[in-house]
């Protein structure tokens, strides 16, 4: 079965996220929304309706067309699979799934995760890795937890995947599962309440605090103080400092005792930049931290504002706040930019220690943003 998950015209409020990959390739709960299409079926060929520029990375496979925007579960997967030709599947939210020309429609009335803003991946962050968390854990027996640990709730409510190692934490299930896996490490002195979700090969260093929910993506390592946090990939915050309500994308660096606000000091709800209307916007949350893109990096003791966003391959460092929004390809504080060889260089040597480097495909992505900053940012 071919699926092709369709970015429905919602690409850009993703952004910088969604600058360097579809809506379908975000990570949200436990797993993207390709990889649950994986795991929950043997034999399907995932594609992507998106930017042409990220077709080389990410192709269109054709096939029955599936809002990207919606969070897949397994009785949505159960009912798309048995779509009769030219059938929309519906709700109240709008179109979730469409086969063929789409003209026999279809209601769908079981609950489900949409997501129209890119903060909604923090605050819906919960609901979805519950639902992750039974589609990975059903049937299945975790590995044995240390008896070093100490488990307030449901001790059920925690997994460890193959070679996943916890010593001397302590675990709160009160609020929901923990999720540890393969090869994944939390390290002694840490204090997590869940939702948690640590994917392959991450880590939370000596002594961190979590607050869930919070999902670590695949080869993170993650330390401090963490609050309601998504981490796409092999992105660090190493060291102490506090991160809240914040979206991290891949190969991100945070410099140690780095700190972000996520509460206004009035309490008002936030302004933040807006890559559609290329400007500030109003919103209707109070709690927004920061959005960082693809291979950018901070410096030590780097203070965000709250909601700040910074664009792709950017390195802030300085005395003083960046700014609410710092655009891709920037060097420092100051609107200095920041050379395309430069900025791959610096992408390159963070993925050598990992043993991977850029492909072509990346490359390509890269450049087109580069050369297009200014029609992403507004910038003249």
């Amino acid at each position: 079965m071919n699926i092709t998950l369709h970015d429905n015209d919602n690409w850009l409020k993703f952004a910088p996220l969604s600058l360097t990959r579809p809506i379908g390739n975000l990570r949200m709960g436990i797993l993207t929304n390709d990889e649950r299409w994986r795991f929950l079926l043997n034999h399907v060929e995932v594609g992507y309706d998106t930017q042409e520029y990220l077709s080389g990375k990410f192709p269109n496979s054709g096939g029955v067309a599936v809002n990207a925007c919606v969070i897949l579960n397994r009785e949505l997967a159960d009912v798309i699979t048995q779509m009769e030709d030219n059938v929309e599947l519906y709700c109240s939210k709008g179109w979730i799934a469409r086969s063929g020309d789409g003209s026999k429609r279809v209601p769908f009335n079981d609950v489900l995760i949409f997501i129209s803003e890119r903060w909604e991946l923090f605050e819906l962050n919960g609901q979805a890795l519950e639902n992750d968390f039974k589609i990975l854990t059903e049937g299945r027996g975790s590995q044995t937890l240390s008896t070093t640990n100490r488990v307030i709730g449901d001790p059920s409510l925690i997994f460890l995947e193959e070679g996943a190692k916890v010593e001397a934490s302590i675990l709160n299930t009160t609020n929901g599962p923990i999720y540890v896996g393969k090869n994944a490490e939390i390290m002694e002195g840490s204090i997590v309440r869940g939702p948690l979700a640590m994917n392959e090969n991450s880590a939370l260093k000596l002594g961190t605090k979590i607050y869930g929910p919070t999902t670590l993506g695949p080869h993170c390592k993650v330390g401090g103080e963490v609050n309601n946090c998504i981490f796409q990939a092999y992105s660090n915050k190493g060291h102490d400092g506090f991160l809240g309500n914040s979206l991290v994308g891949e190969w991100c660096n945070l410099g140690a005792d780095t700190n972000t606000s996520n509460l206004k000091n009035n309490y008002g709800n936030v302004k933040t930049y807006s890559f559609e209307s290329k400007q500030m916007e109003q919103t209707d949350v109070q709690f927004m931290g920061l959005v960082i893109g693809d291979h950018s990096k901070c410096g030590i003791n780097t203070m965000f504002n709250t909601a700040t966003v910074v664009g792709v391959s950017s390195n802030v460092f300085g005395a003083e706040f960046p700014p609410k929004y710092v655009p891709s390809f920037q060097w420092g504080v100051h609107g200095d930019s920041y050379s395309f060889a430069k900025a791959l260089e610096s992408a390159g040597n963070m993925m050598i220690r990992r043993g991977l480097q850029l492909s072509i495909e990346e490359i390509d992505i890269l450049q087109y943003i580069s050369d297009k900053e200014n029609g992403f940012s507004g910038n003249k």
